[in-house]
């Protein structure tokens, strides 16, 4: 009993306050400012350390049927949160060994080394610690003179090179802005750790480059991952479900494509509120446009955000996730030919696996499609009431901020999509 009140007492109340306090601590003067935090470690419900550990076999194999269960019942301890979203989003296969993943971790790192050196043979500020906030280049590929010699010869002749540059100052500013609250973003270095990353993998990812949103989707990473290649490969693996949100052209917008699935389910889910919000001119959804991009990081505080899409990627667990990134054709194939079985199944997230039952796979439907659908409906009442202009939908919107509960929009998120479904299926 008194082991059990000792283990209650780490995981509840202040002291859980105090734990997460002291994993993600806030500057004083901007306590008053962010979103209150909901989220607590829970004894019993929460991954801990010693259920991540016991979770592998004694080559290294991990048991993803019980990690899953565990963080869509509580999400994931901050002191093992980064080597857990590893998994989640794909960077390791669960089938693999130790001995595997330090080897593929060992050759990713030397990759990104080279990468590093590539950019920073073009920009020498890359890797020094530093970061830059103004153009370094003119627009028609001239060295700007008097900043640092960041930049010693024309690039006019290499689009991508000179494109690459342009928005390397941007990266700054918004990496400056970036989760200013935290104490871990008073280090300079952290901060120039947050841009390397962002200019390096807008070089490497030159189809999309960077568009501001991806420093939100990054820092989380860089905080949660010590070695800067783990974080860039964590980022990078995120990117790889989230790019397509990013690309964005003069005539269209990457989220697009979700806001349409969006606009699909309401319509379905609640014909009433989808026929008000199209007599707005709100048909589009374009206010939830930020929620979608940026998963709900400016709804949710730093450490909810993170719960949020900790449960969110295990709902959405794929166990042939890695696969489908490193050997995307065999994956294809054995997916083909493939019948699941209930014991299979278990290996998936609950809103994959509820997809999977019902035929659905559609890749933009994804669960925070459903979630923003949970928040509208949560604020249906008072839209259809008040909502006179799309203003007014975003004022109501913006209520939401500290005042939602991860947890429970996650779970009313599975019943709209469930409810989807089964209309979907109807008709």
């Amino acid at each position: 009993m008194v082991v059990l009140a000792a283990i209650a007492e780490l995981f509840g109340g202040n002291a859980g306050t105090e734990e997460l306090e002291a994993f993600y601590p806030i500057r004083p003067d901007c306590l008053a400012d962010i979103p209150k935090t909901r989220f607590r470690p829970r004894v019993g419900k929460t991954l801990s350390a010693r259920r991540w550990h016991a979770a592998f076999s004694e080559d290294g194999h991990l048991d993803i049927e019980k990690v899953l269960r565990r963080i869509q019942r509580g999400g994931i301890h901050p002191s093992i949160k980064g080597f857990v979203w590893e998994f989640l989003l794909g960077c390791f296969d669960p089938n693999s060994t130790f001995d595997d993943r330090n080897q593929l971790r060992e050759q990713r790192r030397e990759r990104y080394a080279m990468w590093k050196t590539e950019c920073q043979n073009m920009v020498p500020v890359i890797g020094s610690g530093k970061y830059i906030t103004r153009p370094i280049i003119t627009d028609d590929g001239q060295p700007i003179e008097g900043e640092d010699c960041h930049v010693t010869s024309a690039v006019s002749d290499n689009k991508k090179v000179a494109h690459w540059m342009l928005f390397l100052h941007q990266i700054g500013l918004d990496v400056f802005r970036t989760d200013r609250a935290l104490v871990f973003y008073e280090d300079e270095a952290n901060k120039a750790k947050l841009w390397d990353i962002l200019a390096i993998y807008s070089w490497v990812d030159d189809d999309i480059g960077y568009v501001q949103g991806m420093n939100d989707i990054c820092s989380p990473m860089v905080i949660l991952l010590e070695n800067e290649a783990d974080a860039f490969w964590c980022f990078e693996h995120a990117m790889r479900r989230l790019r397509e949100n990013f690309r964005c052209s003069t005539s269209s917008i990457g989220v697009q494509s979700q806001l349409g699935i969006l606009s699909q389910v309401i319509k379905t889910v609640d014909p009433k509120l989808h026929q008000h919000l199209e007599d707005l001119d709100g048909g589009e959804y374009l206010f939830a446009f930020r929620m979608l991009m940026v998963l709900f990081r400016r709804e949710f505080s730093f450490v909810d955000a993170l719960y949020l899409w900790e449960v969110m990627w295990a709902m959405e667990y794929n166990p042939n996730i890695f696969s489908l990134y490193e050997q995307p054709d065999a994956a294809l194939d054995s997916n083909s030919t493939q019948t699941l079985h209930a014991k299979e199944l278990k290996r998936y997230g609950k809103f994959q696996r509820k997809n999977l039952q019902n035929g659905h796979t559609d890749k933009n439907c994804a669960l925070s499609v459903f979630l923003v659908a949970s928040v509208l409906e949560t604020k249906n009442r008072q839209i259809l009431k008040d909502a006179k202009g799309l203003d007014d939908v975003v004022t109501i919107l913006g209520e939401i901020t500290g005042n939602l509960d991860a947890k429970k929009a996650c779970q009313n998120a599975l019943k709209i999509q469930d409810k989807y479904l089964k209309k979907a299926k109807k008709s």
